[in-house]
């Protein structure tokens, strides 16, 4: 609904409204999470008013509406942001209800207020980062420990810092991520805890709908892809069929862990993520006629984190990426999403991300990783994969 005639301000424009309250809210040191979803013409920003909350666990079942983010390293606490006021812009209008009311009562006097990408949290990270020859030197590592039956499958990923010119636009940034990609969770999370991250990632970890059906998705291989391409005419390699299988296996076994029979599974089939082709499968559960309320947390914990980011087996691929990679992924490979909010709850696996510092962004990326891997091949795909998000940030600097 549009308040352009609302007693609380004249402002109904995302354009001008979404500047004025994420500068307030920074303002008053509160966290901020922001979404888009895939298909969806909404976005969601959520201001968190009363501290993000750090938890062991999360239970889609039990927790209240809100945000969750969550580190790579699965031992590590989640943090949630609690969504007391949650700001839904619909066609580049604010859709009013009582919290945004309230909310923009108390703001509305000051409408000219502004944000710049350095007013958002910042955290520090280490300077030293992988270059191509540390890379390559990882990759050829891991394929000697699958020769040796170590593992059958590693991710090891790598990161790089950018230089972000002076104009770089934050806000601007994600809307450009938004029309750029819009089969992604596009997302934007901002706290003292957690620093800055920007991303549109294309991997669905769990999902729950109103209707009580539970999805997850095996999303591996990739390809670039260009708007002239028969999708279906697109042949995959042996090495990358079997890197998806293995992502489909690993689904599989979790869901016997618990003794999961009644599943769906549809693919596996081409889809396109950005510039970007993969191969993925989709696994749909009905929780009521399974009588498993509890499915999404327990899934939830079983899943992640996944082969696709991880490796397999798991315990051997973890300890491997923990002593060889040689830096903290952060939330890079963690999860994302709202949860328990409209009576539904989307995780997604957080890739396609970058950290935004004061002048620099550190962008992320991984490769899968078998026995028919080509090092340098492994290095480029993490290329194209940063491409993502390097081509939305020259695209909106060169705009301005």
């Amino acid at each position: 609904m549009q308040i352009a005639n609302s007693s609380v301000t004249n402002l109904s424009a995302e354009s001008q409204l979404l500047p004025m309250i994420i500068a307030a809210a920074l303002g008053e040191g509160n966290a901020l999470a922001m979404w888009k979803m895939p298909n969806s013409n909404e976005k969601h920003l959520l201001v968190c008013t009363n501290g993000v909350k750090q938890i062991a666990d999360i239970s889609l079942e039990e927790t209240a509406t809100g945000f969750v983010f969550s580190p790579f390293d699965n031992t590590k606490e989640k943090l949630f942001f609690n969504g007391n006021i949650i700001h839904t812009f619909k066609d580049g209008f604010l859709e009013a209800n009582s919290l945004t009311d309230s909310y923009l009562k108390v703001h509305s006097k000051n409408s000219d207020h502004q944000v710049e990408h350095n007013s958002f949290y910042v955290k520090k990270i280490s300077s030293s980062g992988f270059i191509e020859h540390d890379y390559l030197q990882l990759v050829k590592k891991g394929i000697d420990e699958i020769s040796k039956g170590s593992f059958e499958k590693i991710v090891p990923s790598r990161f790089k810092k950018i230089d972000l010119a002076s104009e770089f636009d934050l806000l601007k940034t994600f809307q450009s991520l938004c029309v750029r990609y819009p089969n992604a969770l596009v997302s934007l999370v901002s706290s003292p805890e957690t620093g800055t991250w920007l991303g549109a990632t294309p991997e669905l970890l769990v999902s729950i709908d109103r209707q009580s059906r539970f999805k997850t998705v095996a999303l591996a291989g990739t390809k670039r892809f260009s708007p002239d391409m028969d999708i279906k005419s697109v042949a995959w390699t042996e090495k990358e069929i079997e890197e998806q299988a293995m992502v489909s296996r690993y689904i599989i076994n979790c869901f016997k862990k618990i003794r999961l029979r009644e599943y769906e599974e549809h693919g596996p089939r081409t889809a396109v993520a950005g510039n970007l082709l993969h191969l993925k499968t989709e696994y749909e559960v009905d929780m009521k006629a399974t009588n498993f309320p509890q499915l999404g947390s327990v899934m939830l914990k079983l899943l992640h984190p996944t082969s696709a980011v991880c490796g397999m087996p798991l315990d051997s691929a973890l300890t491997f990426l923990t002593n060889n990679e040689g830096y903290d992924r952060q939330f890079y490979s963690g999860y994302l999403g709202p949860v328990n909010f409209r009576n539904e709850s989307h995780i997604f696996v957080n890739l396609r991300c970058m950290q935004i510092h004061d002048q620099q962004a550190t962008l992320y990326a991984g490769a899968g990783v078998t026995i028919d891997s080509i090092p340098e091949k492994e290095l480029e795909e993490t290329e194209i994969k940063m491409e993502t998000l390097q081509q939305v940030l020259t695209n909106v600097s060169q705009s301005k």
